[in-house]
C-alpha cells in the first residue's frame, strides 16, 4: 500500500485521515480512504455510487467517528482518483460489472492490512448497493449491510427499457459501447444541473459542498454512463433480482422523491429480506444522507443505532411484546 492524496480541504472528514493506492488483481489502481481508525469499536465499509469519490463522504465519516466508527472509503476503477477506463477520463464505464468484484476483494485486502476493528458493516450508495448486494451474497465479512437508495434496478419508463436493453447490447457489437448513454454527456450532474431542478437533495448547502469540491479538485469528476456500463448495470441488477437475500440484518433507506433508482425493485426485495427494514423517507430524493440537516442528521443516527444492535434489539422488543398481545377473537 502507497500513500494517496486525501483532500482534506474540502472532504470536511475527521482528523488525521488518510488515503492508500490498491491495486485490483487485475491490475486496476484504485484508491483507498481512511477515517478514524484509532480507538473506534468497528468499521463502516463504505461503497460509494457510480460518480463519487471518497471525499465526498467526508460528512458523513465524522458523524460515524462520532458514534465511535472507523470508515472506510473506496474509489472504484473508472472514477475519483482510480485508473480511467477510457481515453474520455469523464465516461462513467465498467468492462464487465463483477470487475467491481476485484475492487472489493482489494478494498476487504486494505482493511485486513491496517487491522481495522471489527465487527465490520456495510453501508452502499446508489450503484454502491448493487455491487454491496452482490458482495454479501457472495459472503463479504460485515456484521450487518445497510443500502441508501440501492441500484437494484434503474428507473426509467417502462417503454424505454426495451430500447434500452437493445441499444446499450447493440453498441458492443458495433463497437460503440464506449459512447455515452443517450441523454447524457461529459460533465458532472452537480455541476451542470441547477440546484431548483436537481433529484438528490433538498439541501442547498449540501450541493453547494458537492459542486465545491469538483470546483477545487477537477480530477474528481466524472460525466454520464457509457452504453457499455449501461448494459452492465441492466444485466447485473437482472440477474440479481432473481436471487434471494442473504440471511443478514439489512436496513435500506429510499426516498418517498427517488428518480434515478427503480423503486418497485428496492421495495419488493426489502418486503422478502429476512429481518430487512425499509426506512421510507418522506420527502427524500436520492441522496437521503446527504439533504436537510435534519433529514441527513435523524437517518445517520439511525445507522449508528442499526451496526450498534440497538435497532435490532428494539426490533425483537417489539415483536416479543406483539406475541405476548392476547388475540381478539
Amino acid at each position: 500500500m502507497q500513500a494517496a492524496p486525501l483532500f482534506d480541504d474540502v472532504a470536511q472528514g475527521p482528523e488525521g485521515g488518510a488515503a492508500w493506492w490498491m491495486s485490483a488483481s487485475d491490475g486496476m489502481r484504485l484508491r483507498i480512504g481512511l477515517w478514524n481508525r484509532d480507538g473506534a469499536r468497528g468499521t463502516v465499509l463504505l461503497f460509494p455510487g457510480r460518480t463519487e469519490y471518497i471525499e465526498k463522504y467526508g460528512r458523513a465519516a465524522a458523524h460515524f467517528a462520532r458514534c465511535g466508527y472507523a470508515t472506510l472509503v473506496i474509489d472504484w476503477r473508472g472514477q475519483g482518483l482510480a485508473d480511467r477506463l477510457t481515453t474520455d477520463a469523464m465516461a462513467g464505464h465498467v468492462h464487465e460489472f463483477g470487475d467491481y468484484q476485484r475492487d472489493v476483494a482489494a478494498m476487504v485486502e486494505a482493511a485486513e492490512r491496517l487491522d481495522l476493528p471489527r465487527p465490520w458493516h456495510l453501508l452502499a450508495h446508489s450503484m454502491g448497493g448493487c455491487i454491496g448486494l452482490r458482495a454479501v451474497m457472495r459472503g463479504l465479512e460485515v456484521q450487518s449491510c445497510a443500502f441508501s437508495s440501492p441500484m437494484w434496478g434503474i428507473h426509467m419508463a417502462q417503454a424505454l427499457r426495451p430500447v434500452a436493453w437493445s441499444l446499450s447490447w447493440g453498441s458492443r457489437q458495433l463497437g460503440m459501447s464506449h459512447h455515452y448513454a443517450p441523454g447524457t454527456a461529459g460533465a458532472h450532474y452537480v455541476l451542470e444541473e441547477p440546484f431548483e431542478s436537481n433529484k438528490l437533495t433538498n439541501d442547498r448547502e449540501m450541493y453547494d459542498y458537492m459542486a465545491k469540491q469538483l470546483r477545487a479538485h477537477p480530477e474528481l469528476g466524472l460525466g454520464g454512463p457509457s452504453l457499455r456500463w449501461l448494459h452492465e448495470a441492466l444485466k447485473e441488477t437482472r440477474d440479481l433480482a432473481r436471487l434471494p437475500s442473504p440471511d443478514l440484518p439489512c436496513l435500506t433507506i429510499l426516498g418517498s422523491d427517488e428518480q434515478i433508482v427503480d423503486v418497485p425493485r428496492v421495495i419488493d426485495r426489502m418486503a422478502h429480506w429476512p429481518g430487512g427494514h425499509l426506512e421510507l423517507v418522506p420527502g427524500g430524493r436520492h441522496e437521503t444522507l446527504m439533504d436537510t440537516p435534519d433529514m441527513r442528521g435523524r437517518l445517520l443516527r439511525q445507522l449508528c443505532d442499526f451496526y450498534g444492535g440497538a435497532w435490532r434489539a428494539s426490533a425483537t422488543d417489539r415483536a416479543a411484546q406483539a406475541s405476548a398481545v392476547p388475540q381478539a377473537r
